[in-house]
């Protein structure tokens, strides 16, 4: 299948140094989550409903190798920053089985239509929501279906995530985990600061059972034990952030992984305007050192931080997705896919309800809501966009994917980030086995600091114009930056 047309839109030209402004003015919606506004910057490509059944398959057909996510949308409360879609806490005694029993009938489905079993898995990731909250035996029925309905090689992981709540408590979850195969754990501590957690709903954390926790999981046998740390509040002490750090390495994680805040789609958006880049920077350079100094290691950019060498601390899903840009199917309520072509959402994406996605799997439909058929320029941002949560761009990677170099697709764009300091060529340590090359594109110290505006340089021009309308509107009412400053371009190499 060949690559959509662009549109008319995707022909026009943008001063970097505009959009690179317009990036760093809403740093809260330029980052790693692609597309923004959707609805409006995707519309050229969107497949028509009456089509959809039709078309979704086709573009998977190329795809031999994949990674596979599975969405449980079960939590045991919706916190004020979740932007994710989880369904209502109250309905998950009587929803749980139903849920997983269409689950399951999802991957029947893909097996008919796609011919899974002739497919390699490359990672699999079980995520929400918290997917913990559910029955063992839930959980067991999916790891056997994705068994079953794919190739599932030994040597690639399985990750799942779960709270300190529940892997305190419930230790027999945690050992079932690692006895039916799952290799990499996730915790969620993200803040202990009482006062933020009872801002944003969650419940008063128990340090005690963050301890007993990281007690059971190590118990259970797991050698990947991963910890997230969320940052980027509105009002957020730096001593805040630093308690919850140390809090963090005294529990010995492998692995701890930095998320910032992000506003849009959640309960909270309206405090995005209450935060600047630079105290965002702050933080995320406080907890760069402060990891640094225990020895947890990570590129400039890199959220997650590892212990071990020669280990990204990523899922091995997540890692192909980053490094490679390598297609992912996405199974439940809400779940995303995205093949070398096409970007599909599950049903239950924009209203959290189960009904729907109920409704099309009992007719035999493929549960999804919104599909794309992808230009070339759109699956370019796409992949870009996921390769800054490494803070690089793998060069061999994109050509291999796209058949052309990264300058030759940007050439204004990649020189005006080089000329700016903004990124660096360098040999990356961020490789796995099946990545093609080593060679990369990386954010510099400064350029990390700039992040959002250097990630939408490579956004499509559809995007791009979104931007700089958004950041144009006199009802956009976010603090302005003191970052954007540039000097005059020095003559370059040709690329």
């Amino acid at each position: 299948m060949k690559w959509n047309r662009p549109s008319s839109q995707d022909q026009k030209q943008y001063d970097p140094a505009e959009v690179f402004a317009a990036g760093l003015k809403l740093h809260h919606i330029a980052n790693t989550a692609y597309p923004i506004g959707h609805t409006t910057t995707m519309r050229p490509y969107r497949v028509p409903r009456d089509e959809i059944q039709a078309f979704a398959p086709q573009p998977w057909r190329e795809v031999n190798h994949l990674g596979l996510y599975v969405h449980i949308p079960f939590c045991e409360a919706r916190c004020g920053f979740c932007e994710y879609t989880v369904v209502d806490p109250a309905t998950i005694a009587s929803d749980e089985n139903l849920y997983f029993d269409l689950l399951l009938r999802e991957f029947k489905l893909y097996a008919q239509v796609l011919d899974t079993p002739s497919k390699e898995l490359i990672g699999f990731d079980i995520g929400g929501g918290t997917p913990s909250v559910a029955r063992v035996k839930n959980i067991e029925r999916v790891v056997t279906a994705t068994r079953q309905c794919f190739q599932l090689p030994k040597n690639v992981a399985i990750s799942i995530e779960t709270t300190p709540k529940i892997a305190a408590q419930e230790p027999e979850k945690i050992r079932a985990y690692k006895d039916m195969g799952i290799d990499l754990i996730s915790m969620g501590v993200q803040p202990v600061s009482p006062r933020l957690l009872a801002r944003y709903g969650r419940d008063h954390p128990r340090l005690d059972f963050d301890q007993r926790a990281a007690e059971h999981i190590r118990a259970a046998g797991f050698e990947k034990f991963n910890i997230d740390v969320m940052y980027g509040f509105a009002n957020q002490p730096a001593q805040g952030l630093e308690a919850t750090l140390k809090h963090v390495v005294d529990l010995n994680p492998d692995y701890v992984t930095l998320y910032r805040m992000r506003y849009k789609g959640t309960r909270v958006a309206s405090q995005a305007k209450n935060v600047t880049i630079e105290q965002v920077n702050q933080l995320a350079e406080l907890a760069k050192d402060a990891l640094h100094a225990v020895g947890y290691q990570g590129s400039p950019g890199k959220n997650t931080f590892s212990r071990i060498n020669g280990d990204v601390g990523t899922s091995d899903y997540l890692s192909e997705r980053v490094l490679n840009g390598t297609p992912y199917l996405g199974l439940g309520l809400g779940a995303q896919s995205l093949s070398h072509k096409s970007l599909a959402y599950n049903n239950g994406a924009a209203d959290k309800q189960i009904k729907i996605y109920q409704r099309k799997i009992e007719a035999g439909d493929l549960p999804i809501q919104d599909l794309y058929h992808l230009s070339r320029e759109a699956a370019m941002a796409k992949m870009i966009s996921v390769s800054f949560y490494f803070g690089e761009i793998n060069l061999a990677s994109f050509r291999h994917k796209f058949g052309i170099a990264l300058e030759e697709a940007f050439p204004a764009e990649v020189e005006f980030l080089l000329d700016q300091d903004l990124m660096i060529y360098v040999q990356t340590e961020n490789v796995i086995p099946t990545t093609p090359g080593a060679e990369a594109l990386r954010l510099t110290p400064k350029g990390l600091c700039q992040k959002n505006g250097v990630i939408a340089q490579f956004y499509n021009v559809e995007v791009k114009t979104h931007l700089l309308e958004l950041a144009a509107s006199p009802v956009i009412n976010i603090p302005e930056t003191n970052l954007v400053r540039f000097r005059q371009p020095s003559i370059r190499r040709s690329m």
